[in-house]
């Protein structure tokens, strides 16, 4: 059950990222004019993405992680390890403000009275959003690093 929940956590990250700065650069071109706009399709996209992408996460990090288990036992010896760090504050820490923003965001932007109002909302929100799961990806060769692509 941990590899099957790891792997399509890993790939749907990319769906993730692709969605978030999807609705950045919609937002970014100003393609914001209805409800069914391009920006407010890859932020539905991306909010969906996300959220998936936080129950897996939760389910890995607090059920199903046989790597979590003694991080958390001993919470303070794993801060010492920078790879132990990355994953019991890091990654998560960056990944929750990530989602966050995204969904501050967008909420926002349906409340924006005018359409540069909503197209900076977007913007900014997405593009934090996007900067914040790159910084919070397990990247190769980075403590805790992981492979871009599980199979």
């Amino acid at each position: 059950m941990y590899s099957l929940i790891l792997t399509v956590h890993s790939w749907v990250r990319w769906i993730a990222l692709v969605s978030v700065v999807g609705a950045a650069l919609a937002a970014l071109m100003g393609r914001v004019e209805t409800e069914r706009s391009p920006a407010d399709r890859w932020g539905l996209a991306a909010i969906m993405a996300l959220d998936i992408q936080m129950l897996l996460g939760l389910l890995l990090y607090l059920v199903v992680s046989p790597n979590m288990r003694p991080i958390l036992e001993n919470f303070g010896a794993a801060m010492k390890d920078p790879a132990l760090r990355f994953w019991a504050v890091e990654h998560t820490a960056t990944m929750i403000a990530a989602i966050a923003a995204a969904h501050i965001s967008r909420a926002l932007a349906r409340k924006a009275q005018t359409l540069v109002a909503k197209r900076t909302r977007l913007m900014v929100g997405f593009s934090v959003a996007a900067l914040l799961i790159m910084l919070g990806m397990p990247w190769p060769g980075r403590p805790g690093g992981r492979p871009l692509f599980r199979i």
